[in-house]
């Protein structure tokens, strides 16, 4: 199997190519505001790397959010049109649990959405079981919460086997629409 993982929801660009059981590359890149120059470069970094072309990819996992809207678009986007143009079984998985992946037990992984409050999930990754659904809370709501490892979007570590066995398929591109959680700034002000 050759799997390329992407998410950029975040203030990490996380890139990682999986050929067999292999992670043949994996980067993590910090900086929300350039995420749109890197995404390509580190897939095309990635692809090199194996000595492989985006058509022989069997799969593509895709963190679809929560997280910052221009940055779960990228991200988005560009599986999006890798799956539709060179034929890529295109799979999801949330941010939230990506984040999660890369720790053992009771962990909740948070990313700021502003005004006291965060995008945030908790999970058992050991069975996968979801204790607090991908939602959007305020940090006194969250502290409610005993865990054993509690991550933001500038500190996680991401385990990309556990987010290809816990992707869900994607059977139409072209109706995959990333998870905000809530409207923009300008949706709500409008209301």
């Amino acid at each position: 199997m050759k799997c390329l993982i992407l998410d950029s929801s975040t203030k990490n660009l996380y890139v990682c190519l999986i050929v067999e059981n292999d992670i043949i590359y994996e980067k993590y890149l910090e900086g929300r505001n350039d995420h749109a120059k890197n995404i390509v470069f580190c897939i095309d970094e990635a692809l090199k790397s194996a000595k492989i072309a985006t058509e022989d990819l069997d799969k593509i996992v895709v963190g679809n959010g929560p997280g910052s809207y221009t940055g779960v678009r990228m991200a988005v986007s560009v599986a999006k049109m890798m799956a539709v143009f060179k034929g890529v079984e295109l799979n999801t998985i949330s941010t939230l649990c990506l984040m999660s992946s890369g720790y053992k037990g009771i962990v909740k992984a948070s990313i700021d959405a502003r005004r006291g409050n965060a995008f945030s999930s908790v999970i058992n990754t050991n069975n996968n079981e979801s204790i607090l659904e991908d939602g959007l809370y305020s940090y006194e709501d969250l502290e409610k919460y005993q865990c054993d490892f509690s991550v933001d979007d500038s500190s996680f570590k991401v385990d990309p086997f556990y987010c290809v066995n816990n992707s869900t398929k994607v059977e139409n591109p072209h109706l995959l629409v990333p998870n905000y959680l809530r409207d923009t700034e300008a949706e709500r002000n409008l209301k």
